[in-house]
């Protein structure tokens, strides 16, 4: 005696009250960690000795001057916000400005995030460093106006972690640092953060 076949349409119903349940054909919410990227605050120093004369920070103060500074101090504290995929916007935290460039390379601070002047793409370099490009003007950012204009290749920056300033806290506020998309590892499960860049560490 041969094994018992099931009738024709025997898990259909099941099928349809599973999809109908399921409410096929809608999308479901995109839970992925990689989206916690978006509009996520990085708090750092960026710190540079290629094309210096000597080690110098980023440092913009009251005046909106974009200086480079020898030390950390609280002026060369920054916020780097993603505002796009690959595009962030930096702003100093002490003075409230805003750090954008001019077409013609020089940088300033501005009290008002204009994205055709203050948008950069950062880029990340295997060596930890970054580099960062305006994203209208397409000149890469270096402390120097003239040395923008110069020859010299680009400045590649390394963002060191820095912490917020005591006192009342700003109505911005800090949020999880994002998954480093290029490990093998990007939820740091396993690895903990070796071999991350310095840009996504505490």
């Amino acid at each position: 005696m041969g094994p018992r076949k099931r009738a024709p349409g025997y898990l259909a119903p099941l099928l349809s009250l599973l999809l109908a349940y399921r409410g096929w054909g809608y999308p479901i919410p995109d839970s992925s960690p990689m989206l916690l990227f978006g509009g996520q605050v990085r708090l750092r120093h960026l710190y540079t000795d290629d094309g210096q004369d000597t080690e110098a920070h980023v440092e913009m103060g009251p005046d909106g001057a974009v200086r480079a500074a020898a030390e950390r101090s609280p002026n060369s504290l920054l916020e780097l916000k993603a505002v796009k995929p690959g595009v962030i916007r930096i702003l100093a935290v002490q003075s409230s400005r805003f750090l954008c460039m001019r077409p013609d390379g020089e940088l300033y601070g501005a009290v008002h995030y204009d994205p055709s002047a203050c948008n950069f793409r950062e880029h990340l370099l295997g060596d930890g460093y970054n580099v960062y490009e305006s994203e209208a003007h397409g000149r890469t950012l270096r402390l120097s106006s003239q040395a923008s204009l110069g020859q010299a290749g680009p400045s590649r920056f390394l963002p060191l972690p820095g912490d917020r300033l005591p006192g009342p806290e700003p109505p911005w506020a800090q949020g999880p640092e994002p998954p480093d998309v290029g490990s093998a590892d990007p939820l740091s499960m396993v690895g903990g953060m070796q071999g991350r860049s310095p840009s996504y560490s505490s």
